[in-house]
């Protein structure tokens, strides 16, 4: 008997407990975390873990944002938004930008360093392994999330160091980036 068969269990996704047993599966695929911003009048910041490259000709990403959250409404009116890389010692701005109790506005920057993108004034955090400055190019409607493409308008690196994880709920330190 293979491993699949003694440890899995089939869900029939018509069950209402199909998104409990996804996010239980989903829950095991380590990601990096980014905190997605926006500049401008809709300025705003989001933890995220639904991101990644899609293109490098031309260069793309994407993030995935649920539709009841405050970022997808400032991404669609903003028509940009600015990625963070957040490194290991950055939980703590991790877990800022996911406490959906913080205060909105300008005001949720007030207590963190960032720098304004040149590209799009969207504030990028300041010691992140990596920024990125995207102009919105397509969405595409995905059950209660939308998936935001954006066109890479600049790229930059930050210091290296490990980057921070989202593992089975917990955020953990990732690889360090390799020297050359």
């Amino acid at each position: 008997m293979s491993d699949i068969s003694r440890s899995s269990r089939l869900v029939d996704l018509d069950q209402p407990t199909a998104a409990a047993s996804l996010r239980e599966v989903m829950a095991r695929f380590a990601t990096g975390v980014v905190v997605l911003t926006v500049g401008g009048e809709s300025v705003h910041g989001m933890t995220a873990t639904a991101f990644s490259s899609v293109s490098l000709e031309p260069p793309m990403v994407l993030c995935c944002v649920a539709h009841s959250a405050v970022m997808h409404q400032a991404v669609r009116s903003a028509g940009h938004f600015a990625v963070s890389l957040l490194g290991v010692d950055q939980e703590p701005q991790a877990r800022y930008f996911a406490d959906k109790q913080r205060t909105l506005g300008p005001a949720q920057f007030a207590t963190v360093r960032t720098t304004a993108g040149a590209r799009t004034g969207a504030p990028l955090l300041d010691g992140a392994l990596g920024w990125l400055e995207c102009e919105l190019v397509d969405s595409h409607l995905a059950g209660d999330h939308t998936i935001f493409v954006g066109s890479v308008l600049d790229s930059r690196r930050g210091p290296a160091r490990e980057a921070l994880l989202h593992y089975e709920g917990t955020f953990r330190p990732g690889a360090r980036e390799a020297s050359v």
